[in-house]
């Protein structure tokens, strides 16, 4: 029997919403109106009046104080126009930040650079300023269009919101600087004015994919003139996102060359660890980076907060914390009655519209005008929701927002008090950027992680060291994965014949990887080139975002509305027959999947209970890679085949977590070609470590949901980025093992860097569950929510055993990493 333990989109658990009275640390009467926007407590003042009485207080683990820190000037460069100058200071910015300064600097003399300093630190000044005088100088030009130049987000709310600080810098420049956002969202009739007449394009990877590069001739004026290509929060560009945004600028890179343009290319980032190694890998040319921030810094208190034990008990009998979604709902509530403006960051799409459903209802009892200025913001939304919400946002309107990541990229935000964070979001670096959205003109801010009954939210809270004293993540990406690249090479050779002398652009895979694609006739080489063969667009074979499919459409049954979308690889999880789905604060239930159609039909209702999805999971090792001595185990690398199949759901009480029942499911099982990391172990290890044959598949299990949960400390992803097995006896390998595999096609390279850290990652994941205070395990050791066998079997002591003893061979030298 495997035990299984998948990534996102197979579960999205939901667990008690509340199990204790709702207290608010502030009471107001009914008739009491929030502070003014204006007003902008302390954050020690904030934090002390949320955990005013001894249960709130006692939810505090640790607060770190990060004192406030002057900022150093330095003059701009000589080329920088004087009109940019001008308009800057007219912006009531006298002089630059000495990295601002820097970064300008070496973007004028045409070095490609990553500045990569922290969270509102002026980054977007510094690569403005050179555009902006490229654009300037390409105004005058007498031949044609002049200079253009490129602004790649990963979100359409962070380009729509960086066309607004570009149009507000450069009014005084005139008409010489024409910005204009290109995405799905903008209209056709204003297309072709972006591609006739606009010279600064904001876009994201997959208009560049899908529209720019596919259309190049359409675009050969503005390619042409191409002098900078700004790529912003680049630290967001990992695993397969990332590996397929690598390919794409591959791609954009050799169209240009065929116009005559060799573009620059300027990267922001977040902090981040050997930026310029990820963004060489990115961009694919020699990158500068720039680390030293000499912006001035307010005060940010940190405050770790772990919610409370309730007197429920979840599977196995196990204890339950209040959930993460329930505390952070109860803080948000507090903060808008104080007139806080905050953010609250959640995890997931579900999470972040009961967080808002929550503190709405709550503050109705407070004062009936309070529940509309919160509200919830995620992907997913049609675009006029997203605007609406945005501009709510930076009119002061709203005080309060339950949101998803679509909003911690450097979206500006200003006039932010305080930042929740539901949950540790998977790497220190997307922690530092969602807390770093409060305090961005300088005040005093709050940040708040709120830990979710999780081994690895637990770990952090109690452990604030690994979160405050150790250097945030690299950045993981392969471009050179064959199921990322494949594609590309395919969309390449559509836009222009792909010749010999173009394999190097592409990577050492690409001329083994024609072959392939020949003899599939996708591609057919006539003379010295390959040539695109099929009727078909190439760019439709990949969706560069890892989703692996058509979005699924939901789709109000009764009305034939559009409420939104849900990946294709969540569909099966989140919008099978049955399931429960939250929209805008109003519930649905799905009557109908069509999976062919990729539509879910649903109507509204409001049942006492969510749902869970349950599913089974095999695995088949195709070829080891690399494999390691531990004494006598063996630790692996390579790669393998998962089936999957979602076979059932479960429905919820929502206060309790009460199972209500079980419905069985009849969908298609999915395969996944991937890569993953595996130990073994010998029946005389078992012996030593006296883990017996009945508690053999509970210490095995547990040991798997514990790995997973910690890998995250290692490498860039979270805990819906990868999944697990384990499997008493493997047919492969005739052993126990314990597979950890990438949940994208082709691998991510999470697994990889789990194999080359697994010493330091598996001794970490043991003192995680030797550390927890349960008897038998429970959701903040060994247990997971998105267990696809339910949690059973478990055995916490078996598992120690079993990893104490395995890490007793490990080697003193990890292997080296390629």
């Amino acid at each position: 029997m495997a035990f299984n333990h998948l990534p996102a989109g197979v579960h999205d658990a939901l667990a008690p919403l509340s199990a204790t009275p709702v207290t608010h640390s502030v009471s107001m009467a009914n008739d009491q109106l929030p502070p003014e926007a204006g007003v902008h407590p302390a954050p020690r003042t904030v934090l002390d009046r949320l955990t005013a009485g001894a249960d709130r207080a006692a939810r505090i683990t640790h607060t770190e104080h990060l004192p406030p820190r002057p900022g150093r000037h330095a003059p701009w460069p000589e080329k920088i126009r004087p009109e940019v100058v001008d308009a800057i200071r007219l912006a009531g910015i006298e002089r630059p930040w000495a990295h601002q300064a820097l970064t300008a600097e070496r973007a004028l003399r045409g070095e490609s650079v990553v500045v990569a300093t922290g969270t509102a630190s002026g980054k977007s000044l510094a690569y403005l300023a050179p555009v902006l005088s490229a654009l300037l100088d390409g105004a005058e030009a007498p031949n044609g269009r002049g200079a253009t130049a490129l602004y790649l987000a990963p979100t359409k709310a962070l380009a729509a919101d960086q066309r607004r600080a570009v149009r507000a810098l450069a009014e005084p420049l005139g008409k010489s600087v024409r910005p204009a956002v290109y995405d799905g969202d903008t209209p056709v009739e204003e297309r072709e004015w972006v591609r006739q007449y606009a010279n600064y394009a904001l876009t994201n990877p997959d208009m560049l994919h899908r529209s720019i590069l596919p259309a190049h001739p359409k675009w050969s004026s503005f390619l042409r003139a191409l002098r900078y290509v700004v790529i912003d929060e680049c630290h967001t560009y990992r695993g397969v996102f990332g590996s397929h945004v690598a390919q794409v600028l591959r791609r954009l890179r050799r169209v240009c060359a065929r116009y005559g343009s060799h573009p620059v290319f300027l990267l922001a980032s977040a902090t981040a660890s050997d930026p310029a190694t990820a963004a060489c890998r990115l961009t694919g040319v020699p990158v500068a980076e720039i680390t030293e921030d000499s912006s001035p810094r307010g005060e940010l208190v940190f405050a770790l907060w772990e919610p409370p034990l309730t007197e429920f008990h979840g599977e196995k009998g196990a204890p339950v914390r209040r959930t993460a979604t329930a505390e952070t709902a109860d803080l948000l509530t507090d903060l808008v009655v104080q007139g806080v403006r905050t953010v609250a960051f959640v995890r997931s799409r579900r999470g972040a519209e009961l967080i808002s459903l929550i503190a709405q209802e709550r503050l109705a009892a407070v004062d009936r005008s309070l529940p509309s200025r919160v509200a919830a913001y995620r992907g997913g939304y049609l675009p006029e929701e997203r605007r609406a919400i945005e501009h709510a946002l930076h009119s002061g309107e709203l005080l309060g927002l339950s949101a998803t990541t679509a909003l911690e990229l450097g979206v500006d935000v200003a006039g932010l008090d305080a930042v929740l964070i539901s949950g540790y979001p998977g790497t220190r670096a997307s922690l530092w950027q969602q807390a770093g959205r409060a305090g961005r003109t300088g005040r005093g801010a709050l940040a708040v992680l709120v830990a979710r009954d999780d081994p690895l939210d637990t770990y952090l809270v109690h452990h604030p060291e690994a979160l405050f004293r150790q250097p945030v993540e690299s950045t993981v990406l392969d471009p050179d994965n064959p199921y990322v690249l494949a594609p590309h090479l395919c969309a390449a050779a559509a836009e222009l014949p792909l010749t010999e002398a173009d394999l190097s652009l592409f990577g050492p895979e690409a001329p083994g990887l024609l072959t392939q694609l020949e003899g599939r006739k996708l591609l057919r080489r006539r003379a010295a080139a390959w040539h695109w063969t099929r009727r078909e667009r190439a760019v439709d074979l990949t969706d560069i975002r890892g989703g692996g499919g058509r979005p699924v459409q939901v789709v109000e049954e009764g009305t034939g509305r559009l409420l939104g979308t849900v990946d294709a690889a969540a569909a099966h999880a989140a919008v099978h027959e049955g399931a429960v789905h939250l929209h805008q604060g109003r519930t649905y239930l799905v009557r109908h999947l069509d999976l062919d159609a990729s539509v879910a039909l649903v109507e509204q209702a409001d049942p006492p209970y969510s749902t869970t999805a349950r599913d089974t999971t095999a695995i088949l090792i195709l070829e080891t890679s690399a494999e390691v001595p531990w004494g006598d185990a063996r630790l692996c690398f390579g790669s393998v085949e998962v089936t999957n199949q979602v076979v059932s759901f479960l429905r919820r009480r929502l206060i309790t977590g009460e199972v209500l029942g079980e419905s069985k499911l009849d969908l298609p099982p999915r395969t996944l070609r991937t890569r993953a990391v595996w130990w073994t172990v010998t029946e005389d290890q078992l012996d030593d470590a006296r883990v017996h044959p009945e508690a053999l598949g509970g210490a095995l299990h547990a040991a798997e949901h514990a790995s997973i949960g910690m890998l995250p400390l290692f490498a860039t992803c979270d805990r819906w980025d990868i999944g697990g097995v384990s499997v008493p006896l493997h047919p492969d390998t005739l052993l126990p093992t314990v597979f950890v595999y990438d949940g994208h096609s082709g691998g991510a390279g999470f697994a990889e860097r789990a194999f080359h850290t697994a010493a330091e990652w598996l001794t970490a994941t043991r003192e995680a569950i030797a550390a927890c205070e349960c008897e038998s395990g429970c959701p903040s050791c060994v247990q997971s929510p998105k267990c696809g066998n339910g949690n059973d079997p478990l055995d916490k002591k078996a598992a120690i055993r079993l990893l104490t003893h395995l890490l007793k061979g490990a080697p003193p030298n990890p292997p080296e990493e390629t």
